[in-house]
């Protein structure tokens, strides 16, 4: 099994594992040890769906904390920071909030370890942007940077502040 990031309250775990390209792949395992690797759309239409229920901003800003405390290595500090998150969340949001946070985390983890990257994790922040603040739908914001250059996308980042 991979490399584990954080065991959930709800006994799933977050790792990182063989990819089709490296092995910074962040899977959800499951109870019953089946796992599956989730993309972009589905963690940007979760938070995106949490989000409406917490006033404007709560969720960009959390996540935010995040990935300023974000770098090449799972950090014990981020992971407690993860759960202190949580805790400020309706009982009923909290098991999604922990994973997807979890998830977003380790997927800005495996984007600063990409290989010749140049935007890293900012990658992540852009789509969380366009889905919290600009509030574009999770389908447009998860593909929004493909076929892109990395320069195009640092320009318009730069724009936003990220």
């Amino acid at each position: 099994m991979g490399r584990l990031v954080k065991k959930l309250k709800n006994n799933k775990q977050v790792i990182f594992d063989r990819g089709k390209f490296d092995d910074w792949c962040v899977h959800i395992v499951e109870h019953d040890g089946s796992k599956f690797a989730p993309c972009d759309e589905v963690y940007f239409s979760e938070l995106q769906q949490i989000s409406k229920h917490y006033p404007e901003g709560k969720v960009y800003n959390d996540f935010l904390k995040i990935y300023e405390k974000t770098d090449k290595a799972i950090n014990p500090e981020v992971i407690d920071l993860i759960d202190s998150i949580v805790q400020t969340y309706k009982e009923e949001h909290r098991v999604k909030v922990e994973q997807w946070f979890t998830v977003i985390y380790a997927g800005m983890i495996a984007e600063e370890n990409k290989k010749n990257t140049k935007l890293g994790k900012r990658i992540k922040h852009l789509g969380i942007y366009q889905v919290l603040v600009l509030h574009k739908e999770p389908a447009y914001a998860a593909k929004f940077s493909y076929h892109k250059k990395w320069r195009e996308l640092d320009k318009l980042m730069r724009q936003y502040g990220i």
